[in-house]
């Protein structure tokens, strides 16, 4: 699973921070520290850490993602991070020169 998003709201920067839906990787979810959570009013589940966003990107960075956007939309911050699965090339713009 290459990329992942991350998010939370604006007023509670501090957390707690949203980590993936239900069929987020389980391994990688325990790592964040996140729990699935069924929040009344919708019809989906999500993983939710009690850590800000900040603990949460540097695991996540420690595991080999890194950020590849980042914005707000209303009133949350969103985060986009892939990892690449193939380390051999690190710049696919200059492995074709």
């Amino acid at each position: 699973m290459p990329y992942i998003l991350i998010s939370c709201q604006i007023r509670l920067a501090s957390g707690p921070t949203t980590c993936g839906d239900e069929f987020a990787d389980k391994e990688l979810m325990k790592y964040l520290e996140a729990e699935l959570v069924h929040t009344f009013g919708n019809n989906f589940k999500e993983h939710i850490s009690t850590n800000p966003p900040r603990v949460v990107l540097n695991r996540l960075e420690e595991r080999g993602y890194r950020v590849v956007a980042a914005t707000g939309v209303g009133q949350t911050l969103v985060w986009t991070l892939y990892k690449d699965d193939n380390p051999e090339i690190v710049d696919k713009g200059k492995a074709d020169r």
